[in-house]
């Protein structure tokens, strides 16, 4: 049997990226001291990787998909297929941001404060690249890990640094200067899989769930009964991708409506439909929205 190998990233976004393969329809199950997850697919092998060198696994043929971040890819310069944006993370479904840090009593205002300065960072290429195309010369060295520590006992002027909040940054006392890059997951792939028709079936199959998947986050269906001649009010009060789905009962005096609306609207606009006439209400999750 032909398998795909697909790289899973290990790390800040592994119980993520699980989480939303399984709402997709795949269980992929890690083992303990093993980077090679099993999944409920024989066409799929899983393999563990860093979100750092996933692009250029994908890229050399190692692996045939994979997902990492957008900084990544723009970091090692990996010539790979962008099969789409998944917007995920570890903790939200928002963005992470690339950003210019400093201590809070810095003189360092501005992104052309930084020429002359050291600037310590794990994305040493991108933060390279992307001051030399402003015409800023500074030191961009390569961070191993705590890298705001090092704003903040001075070893560096500045550091460029990954968040998704801010709320870290602003607890060791450092200051946001600027953002440098708004990054989201990609799911990615090896161009010559994509010229292999049975892989590229499958790496688009992987695309659609997991895009449906995502859609349907903080999503919810309500179902409810609504007398025929309140059916114009209750229709009013609803959001909706489109028109909600309105079919006749048995008592034809009532009608059955059915409509995706935000979860964070549901104890809200419920008791504007109760008192509107809606009756027998139903909310229920969704996994996927195609």
């Amino acid at each position: 049997m032909r398998q795909l190998k697909l790289g899973i990233p290990k790390g800040s976004l592994e119980s993520a990226t699980i989480a939303l393969f399984g709402q997709a329809g795949w269980t992929i199950s890690p083992h303990s001291r093993n980077y090679f997850p099993s999944i409920d697919d024989p066409e799929i092998g899983c393999a563990l990787v860093r979100s750092q060198e996933m692009a250029p696994y994908v890229a050399n043929g190692t692996l045939d998909a994979g997902l990492t971040g957008l900084d990544w890819i723009l970091e090692t310069e990996a010539d790979v297929a962008e099969i789409g944006e998944l917007s995920y993370s570890k903790s939200s479904d928002q963005p992470a941001r690339w950003v210019l840090i400093v201590r809070g009593d810095s003189p360092i205002q501005a992104l052309e404060d930084l020429a002359g300065k050291r600037i310590a960072t794990e994305l040493v290429g991108f933060t390279r690249r992307y001051l030399a195309e402003r015409g800023i010369s500074a030191t961009v060295e390569f961070s191993w890990g705590a890298t705001e520590a090092k704003v903040v006992e001075g070893l560096v002027d500045a550091a460029v640094e990954i968040t998704e909040t801010g709320s870290t940054i602003r607890a060791h006392g450092l200051r946001i200067v600027c953002d440098l890059l708004h990054t989201t997951t990609r799911l990615i792939a090896n161009r010559a899989a994509l010229a292999d028709p049975w892989k590229q079936a499958k790496i688009e199959q992987i695309a659609l769930l997991t895009r449906a998947a995502l859609a349907a986050h903080n999503k919810v269906a309500l179902k409810m009964n609504v007398p025929a001649a309140r059916i114009d009010q209750v229709v009013r009060l609803l959001p909706s991708l489109h028109a909600p789905t309105v079919s006749h009962l048995y008592d034809r005096d009532w009608l059955a409506l059915e409509t995706v609306v935000d979860n964070d609207q549901v104890r809200d606009l419920i008791p504007h439909l109760t008192a509107a006439g809606a009756q027998g209400i139903l909310e229920y999750q969704l996994k996927k929205i195609v």
